[in-house]
């Protein structure tokens, strides 16, 4: 297994260089600190994994891992940063991780590990592909990790400032965008937006209840949690209701 390193930070390059190097077998072919000139490099020469920081110069490491995803073989890509910023993004482009710095020692050979069992699964069964993983999943943030969540386990989100959080049964995760913004990356069949502050999953609703000023009140099903329905809203949810 071919991989390259695409990294601007001597140090940081090197340490990584170090934990492949002795933590799995997998060949490091070539190293970048240019984005541009890694993308060059993949057009012309085959490699299964690249892993890239996302501050880089010339083309940084969203733009490089967005048209490598144009590529008819894609090489799995592994971001290695310190923006969490962009861990959505890089999910819905397909990376294969996305490793926060400063990183453990565990959290890097854990990652090596899954992907060298991939790679295995898939020349194994070339014939048979491994199901989309995020399908009908998105992934959040929750106590500093990457948790890839179900769609269909959600019951609402709330905005507080540029955050936005999403709850569960038993779990709260958060997403480093707008509620406006997050909300255009879900299913519209599922997710309703009902007031500026929150967007709810329309099968967890238990009980629609009459409120103040011709509005309505949200009950949730398994959870003591009510949503309001802004007077904004009302008639666009009245229609996905049948009301």
């Amino acid at each position: 297994m071919k991989a390259i390193i695409v990294e601007d930070e001597y140090i940081a390059r090197e340490e990584l260089k170090y934990f492949i190097q002795n933590f799995s077998h997998i060949e490091v072919t070539n190293e970048f600190d240019d984005g541009i000139e890694a993308l060059r490099f993949i057009q012309s020469n085959q490699t299964d994994a690249i892993f890239m920081d996302i501050n880089i110069p010339s083309l940084d490491g969203v733009l490089l891992a967005k048209s490598i995803s144009l590529f008819p073989k894609k090489p799995h890509i592994i971001f290695i940063t310190a923006y969490k910023e962009h861990a959505v993004e890089a999910f819905e482009i397909e990376a294969f991780d996305y490793i926060l710095k400063p990183y453990s020692e565990s959290r890097i050979i854990s990652m090596l590990q899954k992907l060298e069992n991939q790679c295995l699964v898939a020349e194994n069964n070339p014939v048979s592909p491994l199901p989309d993983p995020l399908s009908n999943k998105i992934s959040l943030w929750k106590d500093d990790k990457i948790i890839v969540v179900n769609l269909d386990h959600i019951y609402y989100c709330a905005a507080k400032e540029r955050i936005t959080y999403v709850y569960t049964k038993n779990d709260v995760y958060s997403v480093n965008l707008g509620i406006a913004e997050f909300y255009e990356t879900l299913l519209k069949n599922k997710f309703f937006r009902c007031h500026r502050s929150y967007i709810v999953n329309i099968n967890k609703i238990a009980e629609i209840i009459p409120w103040f000023n011709n509005t309505y009140n949200l009950k949730l099903q398994d959870i003591d949690f009510e949503i309001p329905v802004s007077r904004s809203n009302m008639k666009a949810f009245k229609q996905l209701m049948h009301l």
